[in-house]
């Protein structure tokens, strides 16, 4: 197939290209603010630009995990968080639908309100915060755009990436430095290994799969406990760990708790074996997975 994938720089998107390459497929790939050599510049804000990307590239598949997802940042940018998780990908969903393409959307466990988790495709989302209304909405501007539109559901996505902003990198970071980190132990959520998402996205566009997938890990694990797997895998000292509730950590935007999702669908469907976090953390390890030091200031 030939193959966009608009935000290419983060770490789904970067899976992405390696899958799609290593699958044989021609794939081009985007970036926004993030340069990285090879990709081409795309604002996903800029419908027009948009348009002429996917017009040009003729795609069979448009894959978008472009899009704002830092939560609290969301809370208060309501507009912004519309624009990068509704707007822009439903103007891309539009694009490939007048190329007869299919598209990928990347959503996200935050659509549900965490009452009675884990979550499958078909229970109603009813989101808690800003980042979570921004993704439900862009699921259905989404679906409505494109007739072979598809859309992906992870949950605290993990792995090696060139930002280095996930979790794991987080805590890397603060092992670094010696600072402890407080993690709450009443937020559950099913880690996903960036890799099998993209891996399982890949196969879903081979299989001209439509509509709504959860492609996460297969366990359900709180903050802590996730926290604890990354010290032994990483051999960080665990007693920098602090295990709180969700409540005293002030969070401005409000979080799903009792979450994660439910993956029978995908497993059932799918050859992509969808691992869980202590695996998961292993192959990132394998991987070579490292914070880089930090620079020396001038």
């Amino acid at each position: 197939m030939r193959a966009l994938v608009i935000g290419a720089s983060g770490q789904v998107g970067a899976a992405l290209l390696d899958v799609l390459r290593a699958r044989g497929h021609a794939a081009r790939g985007t970036h926004a603010q993030h340069h990285v050599p090879g990709l081409d510049h795309l604002d996903l804000a800029d419908h027009a630009a948009v348009a002429r990307a996917v017009e040009a590239t003729q795609p069979d598949w448009v894959f978008c995990p472009a899009g704002l997802s830092f939560v609290d940042y969301c809370e208060d940018h309501a507009d912004e968080a519309m624009a990068a998780n509704r707007d822009g990908p439903a103007a891309a969903a539009r694009a490939a639908e007048r190329v007869s393409a299919g598209f990928v959307y990347y959503s996200t466990d935050y659509v549900f309100d965490g009452k009675g988790g884990p979550f499958g495709e078909d229970d109603p989302p009813r989101p808690l915060c800003v980042y979570g209304l921004s993704k439900h909405e862009g699921e259905q501007a989404v679906l409505a755009a494109c007739r072979r539109a598809v859309v992906v559901r992870p949950s605290v996505v993990y792995g090696v990436e060139r930002q280095q902003k996930n979790f794991v990198y987080q805590l890397l970071r603060a092992a670094q430095a010696g600072q402890g980190f407080r993690l709450a132990v009443d937020q559950k959520a099913s880690p996903s290994y960036n890799s099998d998402v993209a891996a399982a996205s890949v196969e879903l566009a081979e299989g001209d799969h439509r509509g709504i997938w959860h492609i996460a890990g297969p366990e359900v694990v709180d903050r802590h406990d996730f926290a604890l797997r990354v010290s032994r895998e990483f051999g960080l000292d665990t007693s920098k760990l602090t295990a709180v509730t969700t409540a005293s950590l002030n969070q401005k935007a409000a979080r799903p708790l009792d979450g994660g999702l439910r993956v029978a669908k995908a497993q059932a469907a799918l050859k992509t074996r969808l691992r869980g976090p202590s695996e998961g953390l292993r192959a990132m390890h394998e991987a070579g997975a490292a914070v880089d030091p930090p620079r020396n200031m001038q």
